[in-house]
């Protein structure tokens, strides 16, 4: 649905979901890559905790994908390609994926320069919390977005 068009289950919980769809707008227009967000709709959400939205973009070339999932909330924000994810909730299992690569080389002292950009330092600290929301999100949130 069209970002303006949020609803949620509580007025609280849809001016969380609309603060959401704010912090997604201001992560995509921070990208280089992106010359134009198109359009955005919600997908997906939990006030206060996650929401994916979907987002057409004109790329500033051919490399980048013009649709693309953000994922925001109590998590870091990323982007996650909708080309393998088609669902809201394949992006919410992609986005786990990855982070828990970067949570594992984190804990490791290894390079992250290769993966996921995280808007935290890897130190074990912040991959032991991030570790706790991945695992929130695969037990309680990819369910619920799942049974839609």
């Amino acid at each position: 649905m069209p970002v303006d068009s949020i609803e949620g289950d509580s007025a609280a919980d849809a001016n969380l979901l609309r603060k959401m769809a704010t912090e997604a707008h201001e992560f995509m227009c921070e990208k280089e890559w992106c010359e134009r967000i198109d359009s955005q709709h919600f997908a997906f959400g939990v006030g206060g905790v996650v929401a994916v939205f979907l987002f057409q973009i004109t790329p500033r070339s051919e490399d980048v994908d013009s649709s693309l999932w953000v994922i925001v909330g109590d998590l870091p924000p990323a982007y996650i390609v909708v080309e393998d994810n088609p669902t809201a909730a394949d992006a919410l299992d992609a986005y786990c994926s990855e982070m828990e690569a970067w949570v594992e080389a984190a804990e490791k002292g290894e390079s992250v320069e290769d993966l996921i950009p995280v808007n935290v330092s890897p130190t074990h600290a912040n991959a032991e919390q991030l570790r706790g929301r991945i695992e929130f999100l695969q037990t309680k949130i990819i369910p619920l977005a799942r049974a839609g």
